[in-house]
């Protein structure tokens, strides 16, 4: 068995690796001779950790398919002082893997009982934000503006392995020491992004609220509210994104978050509607308690579309019932409209809930 030892060089301040970076956290980084763990093999494990407010990197490399065992023990004495993992992808494919691995060489293991940070499943959310072709660890890397050297995917390493265990040569034990070694210190930087699932999940601040006129390239006019939320991480990159009407800036410490108003009238439709008569002139149901002063010929049986009383004023949506009176255009709408009042201005935690709701509609 081979053991490579490396230190980081600094790294830029940032509040997200300041978060997740402990003395009790390792990043953890699998390289096997294929993707199944009941018909392959690891043959390297790199992991990193921090020591005296260092970075430092060790991979364990099997020469040898006898040596797999020798590996993955050593690794399992080093995790022994630590109880979290950091992984990309992680809990899809290298604990899964290694925990066969571990049953197949009858070597005790406690996983299970680690703290799990899988970045890759954290920014998964976060698809719409990005706007990335995939969510591929080398992507991200670019998408950060981290260069690499190496070139070469896990899979592209299988054969190299499989050539290596054949016929052992220094070209191909730096392909295969360099990829490990720059997936796992690449994850490191890769830290940052998970302040976009971060504030996405509720980690922000509602400091302002605005209305506001806004006018499209046609000429429509209308009203808007937007508020403004200050983030408890800051993301690397500016973003924007739109879905639906709802439309959402961010950049460092701050997110706007826009989303129109509905000036006019809507309908409060009531759930018993047997219980309800219709008046088709007022437009309008009545409960049958109150509609005996009504003319047999002005009114009729109210149906579920036809029992609802009506509301003018200023209204904001809502994708999921959240704030009650919920109105609506017609009875068949699943957006609903909840009143713009100061009761609700005036309620920081009802800004905070609205700005969750329409985070929660982005994903």
């Amino acid at each position: 068995m081979k053991t490579w030892n490396a230190e980081l060089p600094p790294a830029a301040d940032n509040p997200c690796m300041e978060k997740y970076i402990t003395p009790s956290s390792v990043f953890l980084d699998l390289e096997t001779s294929g993707f199944s763990s009941a018909r392959n093999q690891i043959y390297m494990i790199g992991y990193a950790f921090q020591t005296d407010r260092k970075i430092c990197i060790t991979q364990l490399f099997a020469e040898t398919l006898s040596e797999e065992k020798q590996v993955i023990s050593a690794f399992l004495e080093f995790l022994t002082r630590y109880d979290t993992l950091i992984t990309f992808n992680g809990t899809g494919f290298d604990i899964p893997f290694l925990k066969s691995r571990c049953a197949l060489f009858h070597l005790p293991e406690n996983l299970d009982t680690f703290r799990h940070i899988d970045i890759y499943k954290q920014i998964s959310i976060c698809r719409n934000i990005l706007k990335l072709p995939n969510l591929k660890q080398k992507t991200l890397e670019k998408f950060l503006d981290i260069s690499r050297d190496d070139v070469c995917s896990g899979k592209d390493l299988i054969s190299v392995w499989s050539e290596y265990t054949k016929q052992p040569s220094e070209e191909s034990c730096k392909f295969l020491k360099l990829h490990n070694y720059e997936d796992v210190a690449g994850m490191i930087p890769l830290l940052s992004l998970l302040s976009y699932p971060c504030f996405l999940e509720g980690n922000f601040q509602v400091s302002s609220w605005q209305q506001q006129d806004w006018e499209s390239w046609e000429g429509t006019a209308g009203k808007e509210l937007i508020l403004t939320l200050n983030l408890e991480l800051p993301v690397p990159k500016p973003f924007s994104c739109t879905e639906g009407e709802i439309y959402l800036k961010g950049d460092r410490n701050q997110i706007k978050l826009r989303v129109p108003l509905y000036t006019g009238e809507l309908k409060y439709f009531y759930p018993n509607f047997k219980d309800y008569y219709y008046l088709p002139v007022e437009d309008m149901a009545v409960h049958k308690s109150l509609a005996s002063f009504v003319d047999r010929n002005y009114r009729t049986q109210a149906s579920a579309a036809t029992c609802y009383s009506k509301k003018s004023g200023r209204f904001l949506p809502q994708y999921r019932e959240l704030f009650s009176p919920a109105l609506k255009k017609s009875y068949q709408d699943k957006v609903s409209w909840f009143e713009l009042t100061e009761e609700f201005t005036d309620s920081e935690e009802n800004l905070r809930q609205y700005a969750l709701h329409l985070l929660e509609s982005l994903v």
